[in-house]
């Protein structure tokens, strides 16, 4: 067992980098680096949606909430050394703006906008094609830490 900003395993940066490349290596290492913060800040919070999701395994097969590239292709194959990489890169803490404090993402059509409010979240900023969101000031402690 590792200590980073959660403790975790070598089998959770393992399934950490296949579900960052499953939802986001259009958006290359920077886009998948984002949307690992996501997914690790999932396991941070005790507030919203997520109260009872502690592990990377956990935020990954949420129901309902989990996250639909588990069903991917891309998430069935191997991490590469690189993606392990990068999901220890998050698992250690680091955080790229506007994932910082962000609890979902989502992808809009070609040509749309994001939307200011998702899953009862604000709007922290775009990076390519995904729309960030975070609760709003008071709902949930600051999660970078």
């Amino acid at each position: 067992m590792m200590n980073g900003v959660i403790a975790y395993t070598e089998r959770d940066v393992d399934l950490l980098a296949r579900l960052m490349r499953a939802e986001a290596v259009g958006e290359g290492e920077l886009g998948m680096l984002m949307v690992g913060n996501v997914i690790v800040n999932r396991a941070l919070v005790e507030c919203l949606d997520f109260k009872d999701v502690r592990t990377i395994y956990d935020v990954a097969y949420q129901s309902p909430g989990g996250f639909s590239g588990v069903y991917s292709p891309l998430f069935q194959s191997a991490a590469t050394e690189r993606e392990k990489e990068l999901a220890r890169r998050v698992l250690r803490g680091e955080y790229y703006y506007p994932a910082t404090n962000a609890l979902w993402f989502y992808a809009p059509a070609e040509g749309e906008e994001c939307v200011d409010i998702w899953y009862n979240q604000q709007f922290s900023g775009r990076y390519k094609n995904h729309c960030f969101y975070e609760p709003y000031e008071g709902v949930c402690p600051k999660i970078k830490r």
